[in-house]
C-alpha cells in the first residue's frame, strides 16, 4: 500500500447508509499526489539553481586564476625586458667609454710621436 493510505482511511466515507460514503478518500489521494508532485518540482528547481550557481562560481574562479596568471606573465615579461634593456645599455656605455679611451690614447701617442 502507498504511504499516503492513512489519509484515505481518515477521510474515507462512512460506509452503509445507502452507499453514500467513500468519495473523500479519492480527493485526499489527489491532493497528496499534487503535493508530492509540487514538492518534487520545487526540489528539482532548487537543485538546478544550486547547480547553476556552483557552475558560475567555478567559472568565476577559473577566470580569476587566468587573470592572475596573465598578470604574473606580464610582470615577468616586463621585468625581463627592463633587465635586458638595462644590461644592453650598460654594455653600450662600456663599449663607448672603451672606444673613447682608446681613441684618446691613440691621439695622445700620435701627438707625442709627431712632436718629438
Amino acid at each position: 500500500m502507498p504511504p499516503y493510505t492513512f489519509f484515505v482511511t481518515v477521510n474515507g466515507g462512512g460506509g452503509g447508509g445507502g452507499g453514500g460514503g467513500g468519495g473523500g478518500g479519492v480527493v485526499v489521494v489527489v491532493v497528496v499526489v499534487v503535493v508530492v508532485v509540487v514538492v518534487v518540482v520545487v526540489v528539482v528547481v532548487v537543485l538546478v539553481v544550486v547547480l547553476v550557481e556552483v557552475l558560475v562560481l567555478v567559472l568565476v574562479l577559473v577566470l580569476v586564476v587566468v587573470l592572475v596568471l596573465v598578470v604574473v606573465v606580464v610582470v615577468v615579461v616586463e621585468v625581463v625586458v627592463v633587465v635586458v634593456v638595462v644590461v644592453v645599455l650598460e654594455v653600450v656605455v662600456v663599449v663607448v667609454v672603451v672606444v673613447v679611451v682608446v681613441v684618446a690614447v691613440v691621439v695622445v701617442v700620435v701627438v707625442v710621436v709627431i712632436s718629438s
